[in-house]
């Protein structure tokens, strides 16, 4: 069945050719009509529509009240604006371009319908340098993409990017610099059909990786890349830095669990409590992942309780991974230490976000 379309009213040229474009980013087909004699056809029916304020003119005919109908002007509306609109029934007065962001929402949420269920976000910091987080977010991302849809987000400007662990750095993919992502909402099938793909056997996993120089993704790009997949339905994984920037508080802000990743030493249990008194300020959804090895027989109960965390999975050292990471071959072995974590840390994920409506 063809979804409905958001009916457009306007003959200002300027304004209509701003409508069209916002229309043209979200994805969304538009019915247009010349007036409001012309509109009546489709008035109820329509999921949205759109007027400039030529169509609420004096002289228009009235048109039965509805919800979902949005004034939109360039600029400052004139003087009588308000008060015609008001007779006509209009919901909300969009002012381009500050309301650009406003309605490039509502005309994305036309395109794409209710967000999928199952959407969900998870956040993964290192307690020290070198901790793993990076390695535990990946094989996240590559667990969940194998019961649905998964998003790997690199936040981490100076972490080698994400890529350098999914073996495809050398791939002519988009990353943050070539990504066209501003503030507001993003279409999720332009999202996915901009993002580069990582197989793994029949598994797919979506990602964004960092570049190797520049400052990284802004907070308003990440965070709409964040809210996108999570309508998608996806399990968004993001490798988080230390530092927690802009990009790092709008992911702390949305997730439904953060975990902390922290080798069970001494000196990475002390580093790891200044992480979390930062990271405590942005959300109080933080566990802890303890790894492996423990050269002084730190237990992981042990690490928990020097940071101050609930422990919610450890795991051994694997070998193999080190190489596998230098050869650009990772693929964590199924059911092995790092896979286990990996599939702990999923599911408490789901638990938490078990609660959680969709956005």
């Amino acid at each position: 069945m063809t979804r409905k379309r958001p009916l457009v009213v306007a003959s200002d040229e300027v304004v209509l050719d701003e409508i069209l474009r916002l229309a043209t980013v979200a994805g969304c087909d538009t019915e247009r009509a010349p007036d409001l004699v012309s509109a009546r056809r489709h008035w109820m029916a329509a999921p949205l529509v759109l007027l400039d304020e030529d169509a609420v003119g004096e002289n228009e005919p009235s048109s039965p009240r509805r919800q979902g109908v949005l004034l939109v002007c360039k600029g400052e509306p004139r003087e009588d604006t308000w008060r015609r609109a008001f007779a006509a029934g209009v919901e909300r007065v969009v002012s381009l371009p500050d309301g650009e962001a406003g309605l490039l929402a509502e005309l994305a949420e036309v395109a794409e319908g209710p967000g999928a269920e199952g959407g969900c976000v998870l956040g993964v910091i290192g307690g020290r340098g070198g901790a793993g987080a990076s390695v535990l977010a990946v094989s996240v991302g590559l667990r969940a993409a194998r019961t649905g849809g998964a998003l790997l987000v690199d936040c981490d400007p100076l972490g080698g990017g994400v890529d350098m662990v999914l073996g495809t750095e050398r791939d002519e993919a988009p990353r943050w610099s070539t990504l066209c992502v501003e503030a507001g909402r993003v279409s999720v099938p332009a999202l996915h059909a901009a993002l580069p793909q990582r197989r793994h056997g029949a598994v797919k996993l979506s990602y964004i990786s960092c570049d190797r120089t520049g400052d990284g993704p802004t907070g308003p790009a990440v965070a709409a890349v964040v809210d996108a997949g999570r309508r998608a339905g996806n399990v968004v994984v993001c490798d988080l830095p230390r530092q927690l920037g802009a990009a790092a508080s709008a992911v702390a802000e949305r997730a439904d669990l953060v975990v902390l990743v922290v080798p069970a030493e001494v000196r990475a249990a002390v580093a790891a409590k200044c992480v979390l008194d930062r990271l405590a300020q942005r959300t109080g959804k933080v566990r802890l992942v303890v790894r492996g090895p423990a050269p002084g027989g730190l237990m992981p109960d042990q690490v928990a309780s020097s940071v101050g965390l609930p422990l919610l999975t450890s795991m051994a050292p694997e070998r193999a991974v080190p190489r596998m990471l230098e050869r650009g071959e990772f693929s964590p072995r199924p059911r092995g230490a790092l896979d286990t974590a990996a599939g702990s840390v999923l599911a408490a994920l789901r638990a938490e976000a078990g609660s959680v409506v969709p956005r």
